[in-house]
């Protein structure tokens, strides 16, 4: 059975990701919207429109809210980013304290796939403008 210092560390992992999810999404207005992987706002409006059902006006409307909040949720990340990663940084790091070498290399490579694949999805979305 895993100690508590254990659960502890994998139970702060798991916040940090929720966190982080949860700031990207306001940054972004929504990360990861719909089965293929577009992002922004058109994505969200899209995803909402299926979900819920929203007439052409309520498109419209979510659109323009998510539009007129932009800058807001680009500054509230500027102001938290620093932050998220420095807790990020602190949390890997105990995370990997508590693994066996072979399992710390793993576990490097697992991080460098995923940063590899935010970058990837980055680029994308910049180059497409946040659309598919």
């Amino acid at each position: 059975m895993p100690n508590r210092s254990k659960i502890a560390a994998l139970a702060l992992l798991a916040g940090v990701f929720v966190a982080g999810g949860a700031a990207g999404w306001g940054a972004r207005e929504g990360a990861r919207c719909d089965s293929r992987g577009r992002r922004g706002p058109d994505a969200m409006v899209d995803r909402l429109s299926s979900e819920l059902r929203l007439t052409p006006a309520q498109r419209d409307s979510v659109r323009a809210i998510f539009a007129r909040h932009h800058t807001e949720f680009e500054a509230l990340w500027a102001g938290v980013r620093p932050r998220f990663d420095s807790l990020k940084t602190v949390v890997r790091g105990e995370v990997a304290a508590q693994l066996s070498p072979d399992q710390q290399a793993r576990y490097q490579r697992l991080l460098e796939e995923a940063e590899h694949h935010r970058r990837e999805d980055s680029t994308k979305a910049k180059a497409d403008g946040g659309r598919d």
